[in-house]
């Protein structure tokens, strides 16, 4: 008891709760219509038919089909999209991807074998986008018919 030190060993497993570790799934056979937020990935492997907003990666497998608009910090293309995609980081389409619709992107990877058909704007962008331009100039027009500004 009192003259011999144990000597223990404790190890410890800490699950990490990042959103890499979570991810969201739409399986094969699945069909979901409508708007969509997540914070985290979202794979799409079934039909996904509605708008997408994801602050982490969406990935469109190969049976998957989206039609509608998604907004992600990044994506991967494998299967089929039609709509308006908007990426804020890197789009990567790989071979037997079919794309058709509006793309924005910061950049953009494209597989030979894939059909990517879109109207595509990429690379950094110093300006506000279109919509708050618009926004800036309806109010500036509203400050001059108050008289605030002549």
């Amino acid at each position: 008891m009192f003259g011999k030190k144990e000597n223990s060993t404790t190890t410890t497993v800490q699950r990490s709760s990042t959103s890499s570790a979570q991810h969201n799934s739409l399986v094969a056979g699945t069909r979901v219509e409508g708007t969509i937020t997540s914070e985290n990935d979202f794979r799409i492997d079934g039909v996904f038919v509605g708008n997408l907003t994801c602050k982490a990666r969406v990935i469109i497998g190969p049976a998957g089909n989206f039609n509608g608009d998604i907004v992600c910090q990044n994506a991967i293309i494998e299967g089929t999209f039609n709509g308006k995609l908007d990426i804020h980081d890197v789009l990567e389409v790989r071979e037997g991807a079919v794309i058709e619709g509006d793309v924005t992107t910061g950049k953009l990877q494209v597989q030979a074998g894939s059909v990517f058909d879109v109207k595509c704007v990429m690379g950094e962008r110093n300006s506000p986008p279109a919509a708050l331009k618009e926004e800036i100039m309806i109010d500036s027009l509203v400050e001059e018919s108050n008289g605030e500004v002549k």
